[in-house]
This record gives C-alpha cells, sequence and structure tokens, in this order.
C-alpha cells in the first residue's frame, strides 16, 4: 500500500488527459498526476455496465451513452476543482470536452496525439482490455483536433511516458509564468 499523495497546492493542475483507446491516456495520466502530486482518476472506470457491455461487443457508443459517463467524469472533476487532478479520459469531441468544462471550467486538456499504425501497435499490446481495437477506425473518425478557443496542449505520443509528462510540466510551466 502505498502512502497517501500530500494536498495539492491551491489552484493545482486540472487535467484532462484525451485521445484515442491506446494512445496511453491511462498511463500517462496516471505518471502526470504523481508528478504533480494530485489524485488521478480513469474516465474507463466510471462508464456504466451498460456501456462497456456494449464496447465489449464491438459497438461503438452514441452520444446519448455517453451523457451520464460525461457527467459522471465532470462531476469528478468538479470535485477536484479546488485541490486539482488528472483524470484520463477519451474526449473525442468538442462537445464531449464543453460538457467536462460544464462541471469544470478551469480544466485544461492534454491531447495524446499519434497516427493509426502507433496506436494500433500500442493497442495490440494490451490485452484483456475491453476496447476491441476494431473499433480504432471509429475512434480516429470521431476525433475532432483541440480547437483554437480550448486551453490544452497537443504532445506526441511517440516518446516515452517521462518526456510526454516532461514536455506537459515544460509547457504549463511556461503558460503559468506568462503575464495574463
Amino acid at each position: 500500500m502505498s502512502a497517501p499523495e500530500p494536498p495539492a497546492e491551491p489552484g493545482a493542475p486540472l487535467v484532462v488527459v484525451m485521445g484515442v483507446s491506446g494512445s496511453g491516456k491511462s498511463t500517462v495520466g496516471a505518471a502526470l498526476a504523481q508528478r504533480l502530486g494530485v489524485p488521478y482518476a480513469d474516465a474507463d472506470d466510471l462508464h456504466p455496465e451498460a456501456n462497456i457491455a456494449k464496447m465489449s461487443a464491438g459497438e461503438a457508443l452514441d452520444d446519448t451513452d455517453r451523457e451520464p459517463w460525461l457527467d459522471a467524469v465532470g462531476q469528478w472533476l468538479a470535485e477536484h476543482d479546488a485541490s486539482g487532478g488528472v483524470m484520463s479520459c477519451s474526449a473525442l469531441k468538442a462537445v464531449y470536452r464543453d460538457r467536462l468544462r460544464h462541471h469544470a471550467p478551469r480544466a485544461e486538456l492534454v491531447h495524446l496525439e499519434g497516427t493509426r499504425e502507433v496506436i494500433a501497435r500500442r493497442q495490440a499490446s494490451r490485452p484483456g482490455h475491453f476496447m476491441p481495437a476494431s473499433l480504432l477506425d471509429s475512434q480516429f473518425a470521431t476525433l475532432e483536433p483541440l480547437g483554437a478557443d480550448e486551453r490544452g496542449q497537443v504532445i506526441s505520443v511517440d516518446q516515452s511516458v517521462d518526456a510526454i509528462v516532461q514536455s506537459y510540466v515544460d509547457q504549463h510551466t511556461t503558460t503559468e509564468s506568462r503575464p495574463r
């Protein structure tokens, strides 16, 4: 059993690590949370059983399926707004990210971006995950890049987890130190 994490400083980062299935959201999210000293959660753990059953059967979720799930993710973010936190969540469409920001307006996004080939290789090494590789094409078809009005950054997954985390920290520190 690990020691509890120290409480985060007020205004600690509130981050959603997003991307298609297999991009490394869970691994990067957990590493980023540890580095920042804030709690971590995986949106996959908040899916209702019906969503998991549907995805396990190779069926893509529709927006109606996602609504209660996105609200649960948004609620977690809202509960961690004051102390900071990191959530891994696909958040593929801008409207999904808008729904999360409705609950937690200051949440920032880290889009883990990679080619279909790189992501497919990563997915192939994850036996037993409920998202079958056959749904990867639908994930890429659904993915909407971050808009100019969305607070966040895009980081390539074609590097180590430590390098991805360091890229976020470097960019976040630079952004935070700029006068507003």
